[in-house]
């Protein structure tokens, strides 16, 4: 771990992120606005899978998650930034354990929401019920993307033991 740790470091992102004055509070304000683009595309989705806003019809909420994924794109090259400048700080940090395998299996979910319920979901009116596995999907994409955001902030909290920052 030590040697992978020495190696980000030697990158050039490492030295952008801990050279520039700058460079840290602007990747945090891009990583919001990221996290900010997914909650309010994916989140809704996921809010509309579990019957709110009925009288839209997901299929047409569905164009506004190409924002959320461009939030994730963001979001996932700032804590690369993040990683680079101090890979300690979350290679042996608990938080971002949790948030690392709570992305994997929100990346599980939506594979399997795509290949099991698309179709599915997409053909819905506005007033319809979603399919109860759509639902599940839905509610467990929700939770798991307040898991990330909570892990995130707890990061800076949990640091660990014998690192100064």
């Amino acid at each position: 771990m030590q040697a992978l740790m020495e190696w980000i470091v030697s990158t050039p992102p490492s030295h952008f992120v801990t050279t520039y004055r700058w460079a840290w509070p602007i990747s945090e304000s891009l990583h919001f606005i990221g996290l900010a683009l997914m909650a309010g595309t994916v989140g809704v989705f996921d809010l509309r899978l579990l019957g709110l806003a009925k009288g839209i019809r997901p299929g047409a909420m569905h164009g506004l998650l190409r924002w959320g994924m461009v939030g994730f794109g963001i979001s996932l090259l700032t804590g690369l930034l993040f990683i680079s400048g101090a890979p300690d700080q979350y290679f042996y940090n608990s938080a971002f354990h949790v948030k690392a395998i709570c992305l994997a299996l929100t990346g599980l979910n939506l594979v399997l929401f795509y290949r099991l319920q698309f179709t599915a979901v997409a053909a819905m009116g506005p007033y319809d019920d979603a399919p109860l596995p759509a639902r599940v999907m839905g509610g467990i994409s929700l939770a798991l993307l307040i898991a990330v955001m909570c892990a995130g902030r707890l990061i800076t909290f949990y640091r660990p033991p014998g690192i100064v920052f």
